[in-house]
């Protein structure tokens, strides 16, 4: 048993007020109820459900106008999470409310969870009983958070009138050795002999260490059984650590009488379950002043408990408060507590608490379920699976869809397998899955999943078979996939994959594997797939991708070359042929100089050979 002892005595609850959460489910802003002037802080840490208006099932339920209800239609499982809730030990209470509208069912029936762990399951009629308008359990709280969740069952819309989280002493309720934080307590029942008025320990002005518990009246244990005493001197020991105590509740008690000298009170209670029960006495009937005047036996199904009970002995004096505590294993449906007078004719009693001694379930590894979460977003899970809380506790109400396995060893659940074929997901799978690390199981066929596989899922090494038929998966089969020598079922048929298949994803073949990659017109390289082409190196396909950009890029320079030279070509010709009629003009001009000086040329020559001519 692991202990984290808390404040020793009473000075701690004047030295320091303990933690207090008090959510009025529903409600926009915060509500202060009369007539304590308690504070509600305003709904949040949901996560589904719809505010409405309420009906308090009970006078003794809070005093609130609002609810919080959960139609099955948002998921069978919806929680509050409350942050940053410091490390201790606490009581947390649910208290229940009926929907404020017509052709609502008055009674839904729903299980509750803390921190993972069921621990109540509303039974028909319990809008008729005080005591079952709400649910209370003290638990330890060690990771910062407090998760409360409700789970339908298919009878009605769980709907939440309140959520009270109130911090109580580190070792109050301590039962003996198989006390811890590995057990959960929920009050099953909580009784104040001999007063007729319901109070919570406000009520009776009590520490506020104590949690606020409720006290149910009992006035008789049956017809003509007992009576009723009452005192209003004060009462020693009563509000001490750990427990707190209110003292009024002493000042209280059912005494036998002549004709019925025993005192037996019986109870119907879950069977096969592990019961700490709680008895508080006083003697303030005025007839015993000493000691040995008042003994008594106290017999529980049948066994003796207690013997040879005396109050003014065990407590040291009269109007002292004595509080005994035992564990009862009960295999039926009823629990008797009889008090048998062995000295004296009568016995007394003033208060009696009963709790069910519940395991608290080992929770699934955080990375896990931030995982699942993930996925639920990546994927657009509909509402209808919920995936709230945790997704492998309780037991009764696992995820939809999540196949769990707890790990002995590290007292941690973990996923095993995910069964979502053909629930119309759509999206991308995130890499984020290989983080579920122990899957053995995929099955995500036929749904509208697209883009390329993760790499990443052939990380996860314990993977038997792996679905991903008829969704919408592009790319190349991810070689990663071939590392998996676990696996024996890989079905990647009727989505629009391409490229070739890994020789190592292949060889598995020869392992008695078990492939389909059908419908795939762009794969290849197994048997019963086409053949490939030439297989290049992604090395290879670079320098490919490179010298062909190059070689683009010398032909468009070259283009551009040619362009300019031609352009040039065009442009000169154009100049020319501008000038065309100055350059005939001055070409005709030369030829008839040159014409002329030929013919002088030739008579010179002639008058040479002639003579001198004769002028006169």
């Amino acid at each position: 048993m692991e202990l984290n002892l808390g404040c020793p005595h009473k000075l701690c609850s004047l030295t320091a007020a303990p933690w207090v959460m008090r959510i009025s489910c529903g409600a926009r802003e915060n509500v202060k109820t009369p007539p304590t002037n308690t504070l509600w802080f305003k709904d949040f840490a949901y996560t589904g459900g719809i505010f409405t208006n309420a009906t308090r099932p009970s006078y003794i339920s809070p005093p609130l106008k609002t609810l919080r209800y959960f139609p099955m239609s948002g998921g069978p499982e919806n929680c509050y999470n409350i942050k940053r809730v410091p490390k201790g030990h606490y009581s947390v209470r649910v208290f229940f409310g009926l929907v404020g509208q017509p052709n609502f069912d008055n009674e839904p029936l729903f299980d509750v969870s803390v921190e993972g762990t069921q621990i109540y399951s509303l039974k028909s009629g319990w809008t008729s009983q005080d005591d079952q308008v709400f649910t209370e359990a003290f638990v330890f709280l060690t990771d910062g958070t407090a998760s409360i969740c409700f789970h339908s069952t298919g009878h009605g819309d769980p709907a939440i009138l309140s959520v009270e989280i109130l911090q109580i002493d580190n070792n109050a309720y301590n039962f003996g050795p198989e006390w811890g934080r590995g057990t959960i307590l929920r009050t099953a029942m909580r009784l104040s002999s001999g007063d007729g008025k319901p109070k919570f320990d406000v009520d009776y002005n009590g520490d506020p260490w104590g949690g606020d518990r409720f006290w149910n009246p009992i006035t008789s244990f049956g017809q003509n059984s007992d009576h009723p005493r009452s005192t209003e001197s004060s009462i020693k020991n009563a509000s001490n650590a750990p427990n707190f105590y209110p003292e009024a509740l002493y000042q209280t008690a059912l005494v036998s009488t002549d004709s019925e000298p025993d005192l037996t009170y019986t109870m119907d209670v879950d069977p096969n379950r592990n019961y700490s029960i709680w008895l508080h006495f006083a003697e303030i009937d005025a007839s015993v002043t000493d000691v040995g005047q008042r003994v008594f036996d106290i017999i529980i199904n049948g066994d003796t408990a207690f013997k040879d009970v005396d109050i003014v002995k065990m407590s040291g004096d009269r109007y002292t408060a004595l509080v005994l505590n035992t564990t009862v294993a009960v295999d039926g449906r009823t629990l008797t507590i009889n008090l048998h007078p062995k000295v004296g004719s009568h016995a007394i009693i003033n208060a009696i608490e009963v709790f069910e001694i519940i395991i608290a379930e080992s929770k699934t590894l955080p990375e896990e379920v931030s995982a699942l979460q993930t996925l639920k977003t990546a994927l657009g899970l509909p509402l209808r699976f919920g995936w709230n809380g945790d997704p492998c506790v309780p037991q009764q109400h696992p995820w939809s869809g999540v196949d769990c396995h707890l790990d002995s060893t590290r007292s941690k659940w973990f996923i095993d397998g995910l069964g979502l074929d053909n629930q119309g997901l759509r999206g991308l799978l995130p890499n984020d899955i290989s983080r579920l690390r122990h899957l053995q199981s995929i099955n995500l066929s036929g749904n509208n999943i697209h883009g390329t596989i993760p790499s990443s899922l052939g990380t996860i090494a314990s993977l038997e078979v792996l679905d991903l038929s008829y969704n919408l998966f592009n790319g190349s089969i991810p070689e990663s996939l071939g590392q998996l020598t676990s696996l024996q079922r890989l079905y990647l048929n009727g989505n629009s994959l391409s490229g070739r298949v890994s020789a190592t994803l292949g060889a598995r073949l020869l392992h008695r594997a078990s492939f389909n990659f059908t419908d795939n017109a762009g794969l290849c390289g197994i048997p019963g797939l086409p053949t490939c082409g030439p297989h290049l190196s992604p090395g290879a396909k670079v320098g490919i991708a490179f010298g062909a950009s190059v070689a683009f890029l010398l032909i468009v320079i070259c283009s551009m070359c040619w362009w300019k030279r031609r352009q040039n070509i065009l442009r000169t010709q154009q100049i020319a042929a501008r000038g065309a009629p100055y350059a005939k003009a001055r070409t005709q001009l030369s030829h008839d100089i040159q014409l002329t000086r030929h013919y002088n040329h030739g008579h010179v020559k002639t008058a040479s050979e002639n003579g001198p001519s004769l002028l006169s």
